[in-house]
């Protein structure tokens, strides 16, 4: 019942997806226990969800008061790792800057195939122009040969 007033209170916008809370969750738990069948209640999922929500919140209105603070208007990682500090939660700044690593090092791994790829479709283009060209223009060249013999 409790729980359902919960629901109520928070908007859809701010509701964490269930599906990926219950992810996480069992996950996480599966990892600290060797019994791989773990049954979480829903009740514990809405606190979950409830509580992460509440953190994220808590975090992200940290890291904007840094932010502010900086005379800057858009919230930077590093606001984020300060905040988290500034919070209590220190153990979260090494993992989370390893996190971070590992992102932007996919994600220059993505860029460099995007553009290898766009490189490759740009000069396969250019190739498949010229031939249409040459294509085009080899008529029209019989074409003038002969209106020149025809002379």
């Amino acid at each position: 019942m409790e729980s359902e007033n919960v629901e109520k209170v928070v908007s859809e916008a701010e509701e964490l997806p269930k599906a990926i809370v219950r992810r996480i969750v069992k996950d996480k738990l599966s990892q600290c226990s060797p019994d791989g069948d773990l049954i979480v209640h829903k009740d514990a999922l809405v606190a979950f969800s409830e509580s992460a929500r509440i953190f994220i919140h808590y975090l992200s209105a940290t890291a904007n008061d840094i932010c502010k603070e900086s005379r800057r208007q858009t919230i930077n990682a590093d606001d984020v790792l300060k905040a988290l500090e500034e919070i209590e939660f220190p153990e979260f700044v090494e993992p989370l800057k390893a996190s971070l690593k590992e992102f932007k090092r996919k994600n220059a791994e993505k860029k460099a195939v995007a553009s290898e790829n766009g490189k490759k479709a740009g000069a396969s283009e250019t190739q498949e122009v010229k031939k249409k060209r040459k294509v085009e223009e080899e008529p029209s060249q019989k074409r003038a040969s002969k209106q020149k013999k025809g002379e």
